[in-house]
């Protein structure tokens, strides 16, 4: 009697609920490339990795052999996709754009999430028609267009071909990943999205050993020994808060929503990334920066209204 508890609505609450708490923790990413300037996007990406499947290894030990048993070549190869997609290929672009172009910038086209995300949503099975999204897509383009017009508005020359390059670069990677996670996730059985966002971690710190050689052996001189102890702090608390436990809530959420839906609830990234950098920068927001964030957040609860029965 008590299995009838977790209603559908109950099950969309917590999907949304997941999605905004994965995006807290991955707006401190936009830090960590300001927290250590020194060291390069090769550098961060296979540190943070390497971490990664460090403390993942750990968490998945206790179930290894069930989950071995129930993993197909299959499902490997598509941990291995979306580790390099969503992870190693992504970080990459993103380090590289915070440093080339600023985090403003990187932080708008990565804000353009939503929209592809959800776009590419719309034309699943039993998707809501565009249509019904319309008024959600709009709002959204219409906040980072206001984001957009501060950062041109207030730029100095910073923003460099190479880090909008990046920027898009990372757009386009974590776009496939999302769409193909949220998929691959749909059709597994048997697997929890907690397991499985563990197991991307151990493939994707796999990964990370190939890039270390080249990212320390190759380029790991010139820090003094304090610099290395910040920079393993860094890494290592972006491993466990945006890694482990942000991937793990956004699985949950993957499963438990509409990619759609979910595809909207990427704008949270942007908005926790601004307010960690207002913070950072110690300075209250503009007018355009706070009429975009409520747009963005105008676009989540529209598109959450259209998915509701």
């Amino acid at each position: 009697m008590h299995a009838q508890s977790h209603t559908p609505l109950h099950d969309t609450r917590l999907g949304i609920g997941a999605g905004i708490l994965a995006g807290s923790f991955w707006g401190l990413v936009f830090l960590a490339p300001i927290l250590v300037p020194g060291f390069t996007p090769l550098q961060l990406s296979a540190g943070r990795y390497l971490a990664y499947g460090l403390v993942a290894a750990v968490l998945v030990a206790p179930m290894w052999r069930r989950l071995l048993r129930r993993l197909s070549w299959r499902e490997w190869r598509q941990l291995a996709w979306l580790s390099l997609c969503g992870n190693i290929v992504y970080y990459l672009f993103v380090a590289q754009a915070v440093q080339s172009g600023g985090g403003v910038m990187t932080a708008i086209v990565i804000g353009l999430l939503p929209l592809s995300v959800t776009l590419v949503g719309s034309r699943d099975r039993g998707a809501l028609p565009l249509r019904r999204l319309a008024p959600a897509l709009l709002l959204g383009a219409a906040g980072l267009g206001c984001i957009a017009w501060q950062s041109l508005a207030s730029s100095q020359g910073g923003g460099s071909a190479l880090g909008l390059a990046c920027a898009v670069g990372a757009l386009v990677s974590w776009t496939i990943y999302a769409v193909a996670n949220s998929r691959c996730l749909a059709r597994l059985g048997g697997i929890t999205a907690h397991e499985w966002s563990l197991l991307t971690g151990v493939m994707t710190g796999a990964q990370a050993v190939l890039l270390a050689i080249p990212a320390f052996m190759l380029g790991g001189d010139g820090h003094a020994g304090g610099e290395w102890l910040r920079f393993g702090g860094v890494v290592l608390a972006v491993a466990i808060l945006c890694s482990v436990v942000g991937n793990g809530l956004w699985n949950y959420a993957s499963r438990s929503l509409p990619l759609a839906l979910t595809g909207q609830l990427i704008v949270f990234e942007t908005i926790f990334a601004s307010l960690y950098g207002f913070m950072w920068e110690a300075r209250w927001p503009t007018g355009f920066e706070v009429a975009a964030l409520v747009l963005m957040v105008g676009g989540v609860v529209s598109c959450a209204s259209a998915h509701r029965k």
